[in-house]
């Protein structure tokens, strides 16, 4: 099939640099807190240390060396007597004095000495390390040190530790002469897991890569990298980096200036974000998240859906295996309505989901309408109704309820289930006719080559999922905003129940949604939770939790494990926020200062010194230390106080690890 137009984002005003690969993986990566980016991280130190003002500390090394020099003027010139040079006369030998060389070399070497110690003295009084520290020395990044022997990356010593020397060998010079890639170490790292899991592939690995070399135990669409990257990733540890924590006081001081990254560990606990339109949501949060997934599918370690509007620089077409344009008549693929369900009950509950989750609390009922019909459609055809033969059957449409009928007259079963409907079709509550109402909007003449049953051939269901696979779905939010949203919660829906029903949990599957306005319905809540336990997550983007039926916002902000605020954000959405964040005990410091009078001159004159030194009058001191209890984030911080390009972000790991919410400089 021919591929679709090329949907290329713009090209990023400062592209990552690529780290060679042998650089790259010889770089360290210390054990860190969640979100932080491992790759040549440096521990800081968890308290702030205290750092004399520069004009203390200019003025104090001043006046100590003053000091020094003084007191060394006056040893010289024997005013302060000639005790200082016993230790010269006692410790030599009488017969030096008489060469008046050696006593010369001997007195000088003591001169040395004692003036070289006191200049230390006086250098350390006056703090001159600290200011030779803090303003001399350039800090530099250390380059990575040099791994241990037998311990470098680049050999592959894990397979040179199972015996296989030849492929660690293969392996090695491929990734020296850098025709290996960093996804393709991921991707043949992923594959050497398996074989420790299942020794019976042992030695289809071993010929793998002695036959393909680095292109080994390839990704099913041979794709070895993707053809543009705009974010930062590490891929030995699944990371893509989105900013740095800013140096601002509300973050911890050892997370400060350090870079935040995402991984499937803490995707794994879904992530919600929010923020207005041109926060940054799509280029910079679901754009690397994206790519990374790509990135991690091409390596066998994950699926990912994202879905997004028409239009969307989201990524490129070829960055991904399927994609499907709901609408357009030049789609590859059409999308299954039905989710490949082979259950008609499980059919029938996934679009009820989508199409009243978000009016009706309780989908029960809506399901077994549903239910009602579609067995008994597919009991007749083999397959479930397309969109107008559903509209018909909910519109009660005499003719298509009798041809139906006269298929199943066979089936007693059957037959049960359309009297049943019939029945409820009668009473004032009928709930079918809000489902016909909502099938309309997908029985759209743009939407006609869409939604088909009586044909498999192009067509998409979410439980392909049960394969590495990179899947965009463009929604047609212009002019069929309600079908896109529609289409929005099938997916979520289609996705909960495919990620819960795979046999191989081994790599995460994940779900991007670009926009998930009007996409949140309680069942799906309850799905995002479940998620966690299935090696699976979601992205959700909103641009306000206005978005969200009112009753659903906290638990919404209760079921994701990550929490992200855009700047911009609303005074009562940073309320949820903050409510969600909770608060924290800080020990606050309240001090007054009452200035020192004194009428005696000597006094007088030390305060004149101190004023001069310090730029400060002599003042006492009362400080009261207390612990008081305050909000992490208020809402009114989270909707005046956060700058534009920054997000505050907490982070939860699927094994319960949590951060702080953190200040990020997304732009960093």
């Amino acid at each position: 099939m021919p591929p679709l137009p090329a949907h290329l984002p713009p090209p990023p005003a400062h592209a990552p640099a690529r780290t060679p690969v042998l650089e790259w993986l010889r770089t360290p990566r210390p054990a860190a807190e969640p979100g932080i980016w491992r790759l040549g991280h440096r521990p800081r130190p968890d308290e702030e240390p205290e750092l004399v003002p520069a004009r203390r500390l200019f003025a104090g090394a001043l006046i100590s060396l003053l000091s020094g020099w003084l007191l060394w003027s006056l040893l010289w010139n024997g005013y302060l007597g000639r005790y200082w040079l016993w230790p010269l006369l006692v410790l030599t030998p009488d017969s030096w004095r008489t060469d008046a060389e050696t006593w010369a070399t001997a007195s000088y070497s003591y001169y040395a000495l004692v003036g070289g110690g006191l200049l230390i003295f006086f250098a350390r009084v006056g703090h001159l390390p600290e200011i030779w520290r803090r303003y001399a020395l350039r800090r530099k990044a250390a380059p990575p040190p040099p791994p241990a022997q037998g311990a470098d990356p680049a050999d592959w010593p894990e397979l040179r530790a199972a015996g296989l020397d030849d492929t660690a060998r293969s392996l090695a010079a491929a990734t020296r002469d850098g025709s290996l890639g960093d996804v393709d170490y991921a991707r043949i790292s992923r594959a050497w897991q398996g074989v420790r899991a299942r020794p019976e592939r042992l030695a289809a690995f071993t010929d793998a890569v002695r036959i393909q070399g680095a292109a080994a135990c390839a990704h099913p669409s041979g794709v070895r990298d993707l053809p543009v990257r705009t974010a930062t990733h590490d891929l030995a540890v699944g990371q893509v980096r989105i900013g740095t924590a800013a140096d601002h006081p509300r973050n911890p001081y050892a997370r400060r200036t350090t870079g935040v990254a995402l991984e499937p560990a803490l995707l794994g606990t879904s992530l919600l974000a929010v923020g207005p339109a041109g926060a940054g949501k799509t280029v910079r949060l679901v754009r690397p998240v994206v790519e990374s997934l790509c990135l991690q599918a091409l390596a066998n370690r994950a699926a990912v859906v994202a879905v997004t509007s028409h239009g969307t620089a989201l990524a490129p077409d070829a960055a991904f295996d399927v994609v499907v344009s709901v609408g357009r008549s030049d789609s590859t693929h059409d999308l299954d309505l039905y989710g490949g369900a082979d259950d008609p009950d499980e059919a029938a509950r996934i679009l009820a989901e989508a199409l009243v989750g978000d009016l009706v609390a309780d989908t029960r009922r809506a399901a077994t309408a549903l239910a009602q019909l579609i067995g008994p459609y597919q009991a007749a055809h083999g397959h479930y109704p397309g969109v107008p033969a559903l509209r018909e059957l909910l519109d009660g449409a005499p003719e298509a309820l009798a041809a139906l009928r006269a298929a199943v007259a066979h089936d007693p079963a059957q037959l049960r289930e359309l009297d049943a409907r019939a029945r409820q079709a009668e009473r004032g509550d009928e709930v079918g006719v809000l489902l016909a109402e909502r099938v309309a909007f997908l029985d759209r003449p743009a939407f006609a080559s869409f939604f088909r049953t009586d044909v498999r051939t192009g067509q998409f269901s979410l439980r392909t999922l049960a394969h590495p696979l990179r899947v965009r779905v463009d929604l047609p939010e212009r002019g069929h905003a309600e079908a896109a949203r529609i289409v929005s919660r099938l997916l979520l829906a289609q996705f909960a129940e495919a990620a819960l029903a795979r046999t191989d949990r081994s790599f995460f599957a994940c779900l991007v949604l670009d926009d998930a306005t009007y996409t949140v319905t309680a069942e799906s809540v309850r799905a995002l939770q479940r998620l966690r336990s299935a090696h699976a997550g979601a992205v959700l983007a909103l641009r306000s939790l206005e978005d969200v039926p009112e009753h659903l916002r906290g638990p919404l902000l209760g079921a994701v494990g990550c929490r992200m605020a855009f700047a911009g954000l609303t005074p009562w959405d940073g309320g949820r926020f903050a409510e969600t964040w909770g608060t924290e005990w800080v020990q606050t410091r309240d001090v007054t200062n009452r200035q020192i009078i004194s009428d005696e001159p000597l006094t007088k004159a030390l305060h004149f010194m101190r004023r001069l030194v310090t730029g400060r009058a002599a003042t006492a001191e009362a400080v009261t230390v207390r612990e008081v209890e305050r909000q992490r984030w208020s809402a009114s911080d989270l909707a005046h106080a956060v700058p534009a390009g920054h997000a505050v972000l907490s982070l939860t790991t699927v094994g319960g690890e949590h951060t702080p919410p953190l200040l990020v400089d997304l732009r960093g």
